[in-house]
């Protein structure tokens, strides 16, 4: 297979270790209000992204790997890495050229049971190439989703997020944190905007 785990993982993991400059970079302030809290930021990209989005975009789950450092091999072996699902959402790109999107997906999770993901990401947009087509992101994403192994509770998420994309396609992943034998999952997917 093209894309195999290992080649996934590794894109990945090279993704978010390259990309630390980033991480500090937040959004572009030089056209809001002085009195203009964050919250208040956010709120207003939520609303333009859900009232003023030109793009729609397919999400396909491709891997959900167990960090190996933090599990023991029995769960690993018993746990789900292929998120089997599929997603929708809305975006669009600011005046800054940074990307927003709200969206839903639905995947297989660890075991192997259904779980949505609902929420509105952003990411800081990077071209450091004379090809603008080609682009790297940091950013976030914040939402709900609800497990089986948690009835199916609503549970609200913030977790970081990294994208390698050129053109309409994007490979976007996050890091879930956690302690050992919890959490601590890499999450990919790709993205092609429609």
């Amino acid at each position: 297979m093209f894309f195999s785990k290992t080649k996934i993982v590794t894109l990945t993991m090279l993704l978010f270790s390259t990309l630390p400059s980033l991480a500090a970079v937040t959004h572009d302030e030089s056209n809001a209000e002085p009195s203009a809290s964050w919250w208040n930021r956010f709120v207003d990209d939520v609303k333009q992204t859900w009232h003023s989005s030109p793009d729609r975009d397919f999400y396909l789950p491709v891997i959900t790997w167990h960090n190996r450092w933090t599990y023991d091999q029995y769960k690993i072996d018993h746990y789900n890495e292929r998120p089997w699902g599929a997603g929708y959402g809305m975006s669009r790109f600011d005046g800054n050229g940074n990307w927003h999107a709200i969206y839903i997906m639905a995947f297989k999770d660890s075991f192997n049971k259904w779980e949505p993901f609902s929420g509105y990401a952003y990411e800081k947009i990077w071209r450091p190439t004379q090809d603008n087509n080609f682009r790297l992101g940091l950013g976030y994403t914040v939402g709900v989703t609800a497990r089986d192994n948690w009835s199916y509770v609503p549970v609200p998420a913030l977790v970081p997020l990294a994208s390698i994309g050129y053109q309409r396609f994007t490979f976007q992943a996050t890091y879930i944190p956690g302690t050992h034998n919890n959490g601590n999952v890499l999450f990919a997917w790709f993205r092609w905007q429609l």
